[in-house]
């Protein structure tokens, strides 16, 4: 009899340590992915730093640096005269000018207000008076207003080499 208890003991606790299937679920993860229009270089979105981190590496940065970098942003403002440059957000009322490098591309003028990816260099500059006038004369500002550009100005820039553009 203690045999037969024995071996009903032992089948019970072999049973109990079974691994019990997983009750998981097993349904696909749905991403959402994102559809971009593609400008100069092909790139991917992955792996982009946000704008407010990006914001952090301008402030550290000084006059003449520069480091390779991809960013996602959104887009303040286009040159509306060909696209040939743009602003993007980096918040607290900090912006980064883009331009293209060697103006190989440009983007379209409707664009402000869209999410971007950008790779390339960013960099730190001082922009001359001649130059933010022309920059206030591409934005369409008034005379009066590209008048009161008087002193050069310390800015957060960067020469995109390839653009993505979320649709």
């Amino acid at each position: 009899m203690r045999p037969v208890i024995l071996l009903f003991i032992c089948v019970l606790m072999l049973s109990s340590c079974k691994n019990k299937p997983n009750e998981t679920n097993t349904e696909p993860v749905q991403r959402q992915e994102i559809a971009y229009a593609k400008f100069g270089k092909d790139i991917v979105p992955n792996d982009a730093v946000i704008a407010k981190s990006m914001a952090a590496h301008y402030i550290a940065m000084k006059e003449g640096d520069s480091i390779d970098s991809k960013m996602k942003a959104k887009v303040k403002k286009v040159c509306q005269a060909k696209g040939c440059w743009m602003t993007l957000d980096l918040g607290n009322d900090n912006e980064v000018m883009v331009k293209f490098k060697d103006y190989g591309f440009f983007v379209p003028k409707d664009i402000a207000g869209k999410e971007v990816v950008i790779n390339g260099k960013a960099y730190v500059k001082e922009v001359s008076v001649d130059e933010q006038r022309h920059y206030a004369e591409d934005a369409g500002k008034s005379a009066e207003e590209i008048a009161a550009i008087t002193l050069p100005k310390r800015t957060y820039s960067f020469e995109a080499d390839g653009v993505l553009v979320a649709q």
